[in-house]
């Protein structure tokens, strides 16, 4: 009888000990944390800053609804500070410690570059939500930029073409680190294959934070008047836009004879720039804020609103840009795999991103390809205005599926179109 005694107690305790953790855990568990890691300091901040107001806006918007599968989402924001091992510990962190659903962040491929290890390691999930050089296909990334042949390519094809300018020689100028570089080497290859001579293609690299382009721009200028149409392609990343751009103001660059087209110049980026100088270079990507429809007018009415409640700096003239709207587009399709899985878990979020769509502020319906990881979207080509706004020039008719392994890179035809699972 004692022995039965003391095992009823201890079932007892036990059973309570159980009832008090789950409920522990249900208060634990009453919110779904989101992690946002975005440089916020050091030369890319100028860039990253404003992705990551627009998942805090996304978040507070889905919030205000409901919250996701009846939870409210609590984001948890880092700053890497544009350091490339720090976003691999910002990141461990956030999945390790904070015990993150989901993180919506990076910028550069060298800080993807850096974080993939530690999400294949831990099964986490990353949205990363800017054009890039492809060449990855990785489980446990969602791509919500654009691959070359979303950007790069139809850009450097506008160049070629009678109207961009009938181009016949071709400066690649980028940052030095892995997404100019492999980009540019596809753009070689592409030249290439119509015919452009190695002679008619000069390449230049500066480092991350470069200010002094006054060499550059006079090599530019010698290349160019070597009697061939030439234009320049900027791989150019964060802060070092600003003293470039104005470098090729004060040395009288014009896009009537040398037209710049920037993969990593937007609204963000030339608002300190006086643009007046910069009228008629262009910029490749998959939304501009000036595109006229419904979702759009919603959407930057929408951050305005936000930038002005969040006292954000220069509130009463806050821009939206191409990453800003593929953040967004990120955050909602997430919510809607968790939602049609019924489960935040990493696999089943995955599996349920497949074929999600979304009423994008380019004012197209857009898909996640059914295998890829990747969007399908719209192509557009800007001029840059005297207000740091865009004019679309050229656009395709509606939007491209991503190629991820470039036709220009020699093997990539035996590469599988999906990834490879755990």
């Amino acid at each position: 009888m004692l022995r039965r005694n003391f095992v009823k107690t201890v079932s007892a305790v036990a059973v309570s000990a159980a009832l008090g953790l789950s409920s522990f855990n249900a208060l634990a568990a009453e919110t779904i944390k989101v992690g946002v890691l975005h440089s916020l300091s050091g030369t890319m901040a100028i860039s990253e800053t404003a992705l990551k107001e627009t998942v805090l806006m996304a978040i507070a918007e889905i919030n205000a609804k409901g919250g996701v599968l009846g939870k409210q989402l609590e984001p948890v924001v880092v700053d890497p500070a544009s350091n490339w091992p720090l976003f691999a510990e910002k990141a461990r962190q956030l999945l390790s410690q904070d015990k993150v659903a989901v993180t919506f962040g990076c910028w550069t491929s060298v800080s993807r570059k850096s974080v993939l290890p530690v999400y294949k390691e831990l099964n986490g999930l990353l949205f990363y939500p800017v054009q890039y050089e492809g060449e990855e296909l990785e489980y446990n990334v969602v791509y919500t930029g654009a691959a070359p042949n979303q950007q790069a390519i139809p850009a450097v094809e506008y160049l070629m073409s009678k109207d961009g300018g009938s181009a016949k020689r071709f400066v690649l100028l980028g940052t030095d680190y892995v997404y100019p570089r492999t980009t540019n080497k596809i753009l070689r290859a592409f030249l290439k294959s119509k015919g452009v001579a190695d002679a008619d293609i000069m390449e230049e690299y500066t480092p991350f934070g470069h200010s002094d382009y006054q060499t550059i721009i006079a090599k530019i200028k010698k290349f160019s008047s070597e009697g061939k149409r030439t234009a320049v392609v900027s791989t150019i990343n964060g802060d070092s836009n600003v003293p470039f751009y104005k470098e090729l103001g004060n040395a009288g660059i014009k896009a009537t004879e040398v037209p710049v087209v920037a993969f990593s110049v937007g609204e963000e980026e030339l608002r300190g720039v006086d643009t007046k100088p910069l009228v008629g270079h262009l910029a490749a990507w998959n939304y501009f804020m000036t595109l006229k429809n419904p979702a759009n007018d919603g959407f930057t009415k929408a951050y305005r609103a936000w930038a002005v409640k969040q006292g954000l700096p220069n509130a009463d003239k806050a821009v939206t840009n191409d990453p800003m709207e593929a953040t967004y587009i990120g955050v909602y399709m997430w919510k809607q795999a968790v939602e049609k899985a019924k489960s935040t878990d990493v696999d089943k979020v995955i599996a349920a991103m497949a074929g999600q769509t979304f009423k994008a502020p380019s004012g197209f319906d857009i898909k996640m390809d059914e295998k890829n990881h990747h969007l399908h979207k719209p192509v557009f080509i800007g001029e840059i205005r005297a207000d740091g706004q865009f004019d679309v020039v050229w656009k395709t008719p509606g939007p491209v599926k991503a190629a991820p392994w470039s036709p220009y890179i020699a093997g990539n035809d035996k590469k599988k179109g999906e990834p490879e699972g755990k």
